[in-house]
């Protein structure tokens, strides 16, 4: 089955982590929010699948283009 990376969009902190390994997931799904600059944003599912693994844990610091997930459609 084919794997999609999630990538963050942003540089922040992952303040918290909304789905659970092994959720369905549709497209735009929020998988975690990010804080950056006192902002929070959202790390949405690019494609629907199931989320096979996440690759952050809450406070971590993550950087643009960081894998933060994988889905497997």
């Amino acid at each position: 089955m084919p794997t999609t990376e999630v990538r963050s969009d942003i540089a922040g902190k992952v303040w918290k982590i909304e789905a659970e390994v092994g959720a369905v997931m549709a497209a735009d799904d929020t998988i975690l929010i990010l804080e950056s600059m006192k902002m929070e944003i959202p790390v949405a599912a690019p494609v629907g699948g199931r989320l096979v693994e996440i690759q952050v844990a809450e406070e971590d610091v993550v950087g643009e283009g960081d894998v933060v997930a994988l889905l497997e459609s």
